[in-house]
């Protein structure tokens, strides 16, 4: 190739499926994917109250049951973004929703976003899980690209990303009109070879044992993952 440097050849490789509609299970909690029906009225009522849960979203916050139930049923069938509702298994109780998005297996390359998780259910390990098995999902059916992006003046949503595991690839500048603001924004990842080590990374952090008799973690996720990221955030520095 006269001398030119080229990518690595990826041998062995075909494009992943697209998510289906299947829920995902988990120690903690359930993910199942959004029936308006089913779920819109519980996600209102935990999210009722914490209007800044909605700060960086295109959409929200919702005044009423019914608004929000319209939402969902406009997304409930759609394929991309692809919803799934957070249920707590211990209390029952639906107190977050995700979803898959800009799905592109020709490039075997995924994200993770519209993340909503109230106030119920930040307050333990099973939002954590939920994020857990959505990447653990996509590495599994065989993508090498796993997205997360954010909003780059929501510092909440970076910290989220980096202790997950993500690596910070930069920021685009002027890169969205939201809610009639500039949004520039801030892209993290993680790839395939990465997720092994992460994989065990959340395995440790997950298991009973890491947790004492009132709930409080022997090991930090952000220092187990810390050792895997290939890059972390500078504005998070210092």
């Amino acid at each position: 190739m006269d001398g030119k440097a080229l990518g690595a050849e990826v041998r062995g490789w075909t494009p992943p499926p697209r998510p289906d509609r299947a829920a995902m299970d988990g120690r903690l909690v359930r993910l199942e994917p959004l029936d308006a029906d089913r779920h819109a009225f519980d996600l209102q009522a935990a999210f009722n109250g914490h209007d800044a849960l909605w700060d960086y979203m295109p959409y929200g916050p919702f005044t009423s049951g019914s608004a929000y139930h319209r939402w969902a049923r406009e997304r409930e069938a759609g394929e991309d973004p692809r919803f799934f509702v957070m249920r707590n298994r211990e209390t029952g109780q639906a107190g977050g929703i995700a979803s898959y998005l800009r799905i592109t297996p020709e490039a075997g390359s995924i994200e993770v976003g519209h993340i909503c998780i109230a106030p119920v259910l930040q307050r333990g390990a099973a939002a954590t899980e939920a994020m857990f098995l959505m990447m653990d999902w996509a590495f599994r059916a065989g993508y090498r690209r796993y997205e997360w992006k954010c909003n780059a003046l929501n510092l909440a949503s970076r910290r989220a990303a980096q202790r997950l595991g993500f690596s910070f690839e930069g920021v685009f500048r002027n890169h969205m009109i939201v809610k009639g603001r500039n949004r520039d924004t801030a892209w993290f990842s993680v790839i395939d070879s990465e997720w092994p080590a992460l994989a065990e990374a959340y395995a440790v952090w997950l298991s009973p044992s890491n947790f004492d008799a009132k709930g409080g973690q022997r090991e930090r996720l952000s220092d187990l993952t810390r050792l895997v990221r290939a890059a972390g955030d500078p504005a998070l520095q210092g």
